[in-house]
């Protein structure tokens, strides 16, 4: 009789597993919050996920970890976590980089399905070698969101900036203030990423469609200054001289090559360190006039966001395009472009208003950068 009855007890809870356990659905209900979780576009795809009852367990799946952003993009993900509103939603919110691997990355997505976390959110090291993992999550009922790095679906969420467009953006505004063409250090990111891919190609598209003739020297970076100003040094060691610089990131490492090399201050398209735009306000008299564009790395906070809202049962929409930050020479004014007392490695532009997603240098630095 004991017997049966625990038969009959775990048949319960499995039946109520699998009554939440249930892919996203497609909806024509109202966005939830069209301010915050702006549509990529008029055709993306409205999912509502059936609603689950909190506190929720949420898992961070990181993979590169070896650069400034990727490191003020964690710190930033456990500061949103444990503001007294966000916290109050939470039951556990786990952080794990796994570095380069993608296989390790999937692995610990796979781990925190089979624990039975309620979402994961993920900065992918690879864009199309998720798709099997896509499914387990949906299976179980699991909301996945990716974030910066994302993923080539449309079975789960992405949060990103338009990070093709991006790349456009610097080289648009190299092609204005480099009139006759020339030779152009393009400073890459990780790999196999997503985000270099797209930015890379954004820079490219351009330049072919010029009309200017342009010779591109590509070195990889890494996102990372120590790494860019490195192979930055070894370029112009080899190259001598380039007509304009763009670099997805590791700009105030790369600026320092620049310097230590005594290398002519040319125009330069670039990300949003605090160092890098320190360096365009001081020298852009100089030579080193600077686009600075992108996207701070609190565009975590608006992927965990995302992920609670969809755990409530409210309609997001499959694919979130958030805002870019962006400042040119010689529009760059201290205290709001670019801040002279803090740290070189701190991105600015890291808050989006739309979301009530600020946050103060204290807040985030005050953070570690551990898998916890």
């Amino acid at each position: 009789m004991l017997y049966r009855t625990r038969i009959a007890a775990a048949t319960t809870l499995l039946a109520a597993g699998l009554a939440t356990a249930a892919p996203p659905k497609v909806v024509s209900l109202p966005n939830s919050d069209a301010q915050c979780f702006a549509p990529w576009a008029t055709n993306t795809k409205l999912f509502q996920y059936p609603a689950k009852k909190g506190p929720y367990r949420i898992a961070l799946a990181n993979g590169y970890i070896a650069n400034t952003w990727r490191i003020q993009m964690i710190k930033t993900a456990k500061a949103y976590a444990a503001q007294p509103d966000v916290a109050a939603k939470l039951k556990e919110f786990k952080v794990v980089s796994t570095g380069e691997d993608v296989a390790a990355q999937i692995a610990a997505i796979n781990n925190f399905i089979d624990s039975g976390y309620d979402a994961i959110v993920v900065n992918a090291q690879n864009p199309a070698a998720f798709k099997p993992v896509i499914k387990r999550a949906n299976d179980a009922g699991v909301v996945l969101v990716a974030f910066d790095n994302i993923l080539d679906t449309e079975e789960a969420i992405n949060v990103n900036v338009d990070q093709k467009g991006l790349g456009k953006y610097w080289a648009e505004w190299l092609v204005k203030n480099v009139p006759n063409g020339g030779k152009v250090l393009e400073v890459r990111g990780v790999s196999g990423t997503s985000v270099d891919r797209d930015r890379h190609d954004g820079i490219q598209e351009v330049f072919k469609a010029s009309g200017k003739k342009w010779d591109t020297v590509e070195v990889i970076g890494k996102w990372d200054d120590p790494t860019a100003q490195k192979v930055t040094a070894d370029a112009i060691a080899v190259h001598k001289r380039f007509d304009a610089i763009t670099a997805q990131g590791g700009d105030t490492g790369v600026v320092q090559a620049m310097i230590d090399a005594k290398h002519p201050f040319v125009p330069f398209g670039g990300e949003t360190e605090n160092g890098f735009r320190k360096f365009c306000a001081k020298f852009g008299s100089q030579g080193l006039k600077c686009a600075s564009g992108g996207t701070g790395p609190a565009q975590v906070a608006v992927a965990i966001k995302t992920a609670i809202a969809a755990l409530e049962g409210k309609v997001v929409p499959q694919s979130v395009k958030l805002p870019l930050a962006r400042v040119e020479y010689p529009n760059l004014k201290d205290g709001a472009d670019f801040y002279p007392a803090l740290s070189d490695n701190f991105f600015v532009g890291n808050s989006f208003p739309t979301c009530g997603i600020n946050f103060s240098a204290q807040e985030i630095m005050g953070q570690s950068e551990a898998n916890k």
